[in-house]
């Protein structure tokens, strides 16, 4: 006779922040509850570069009531790091690490995942992913070359290098500014008219100054056409032109994994915003059963979300599961 597959209340897909904040409000409400992260412990905070600074002050990236104590008025992805690997400790999270999902199948009731490690029953499940395993593609030639990368980590590694940063986010102004000060030769190439309106603050005087002093050079209304080992091709208003280059930093943004939500059964909006179909009271999809927290709700509108409001999610659906299931389940 076969094992039966182990059962949990709740299944969260996903480690981050809000993926954490879902176990912590299911443990608290008496659920039995499994997280599974593809990745590391929060994941895409690991990813980001090593000197980022949140925008967001400290206790409003708060989960669980512990306080998120920071040496800066704005905390660093280093401190982010600690606090949220001493909320798993502290709470002793039922979380399995680099293991993805890769299907969620309804039965009734409830339903079965199948990881690449195991398989799980599970009454309910949360989609938390994020959005910051698929970047936004160029869709040009040459973007699979090596030299190209859609993440950007540490500037030494461009130390005298001639490098191209794509986009006018505060991922590509931050690599901009970082790796011009280790000695690299930058430019920079918008589509836009300027610099992104959401760009911190306390940076966009600086990457404006940089511009205007000549350090950093900026093509406005532009876009990369093609990209080759040792030059780029790019777009301007004043006509095609070619730039010696060693690097390309294609900071274009990041989206959610909208092909495995569509496989697990969730609608999509039919226009650019891809937003998934969920109810915002309780954040189930049109899946019954199947809620999403965090940045995932926004679908391509990625600045919706973010950790401070969307912590609250995990209370929602908790609130919710506890209101409507069975005293048998």
């Amino acid at each position: 006779m076969e094992n039966p597959l182990a059962h949990y209340d709740l299944l969260i897909i996903g480690g981050g922040p809000i993926g954490l904040a879902c176990g912590i409000a299911a443990q608290e409400s008496g659920l039995s509850y499994l997280i599974v992260e593809r990745g590391c412990l929060v994941n895409s905070l690991y990813r980001y570069p090593q000197n980022m600074t949140f925008f967001s002050t400290s206790e409003r990236l708060e989960i669980g009531g512990v306080p998120f104590v920071s040496t800066n008025p704005k905390p660093r992805r280093a401190e982010a790091l600690e606090y949220y690997r001493r909320i798993q400790q502290k709470f002793a999270l039922n979380i399995q690490l680099f293991e993805e999902v890769l299907e969620v199948n309804r039965l009734e009731p409830g339903f079965e995942i199948i990881t690449s490690k195991s398989a799980y029953t599970a009454g309910y499940v949360v989609v938390a992913t994020g959005f910051y395993d698929i970047p936004c593609k160029l869709d040009i030639q040459g973007e699979d070359l090596p030299k190209v990368s859609h993440y950007y980590n540490d500037p030494h590694y461009y130390a005298g290098q001639k490098v191209i940063v794509v986009g006018a986010s505060n991922s590509s102004v931050d690599a901009a500014l970082e790796t011009y000060r280790k000695g690299a030769d930058v430019t920079l190439v918008v589509r836009g008219e300027g610099i992104g309106p959401r760009v911190k603050y306390w940076v966009r005087p600086d990457i404006e100054n940089r511009i205007a002093n000549g350090e950093v050079r900026a093509l406005f209304n532009s876009k990369l056409t093609e990209i080759r080992p040792t030059e780029v091709d790019i777009l301007t208003p004043d006509g095609p032109i070619t730039v010696e280059n060693d690097f390309v930093l294609a900071l274009t943004g990041y989206q959610p994994d909208f092909a495995f939500l569509e496989k697990i059964g969730v609608k999509l909006a039919d226009d650019p915003s891809r937003e998934p179909l969920h109810d915002p009271k309780t954040m189930e999809t049109n899946v019954p059963g199947l809620f999403l927290a965090g940045v995932v709700c926004g679908g391509m509108n990625t600045h919706l979300w973010f950790i401070e409001n969307s912590r609250e999610h995990a209370r929602q659906i908790v609130k919710h599961i506890l209101e409507v299931r069975s005293p048998e389940s």
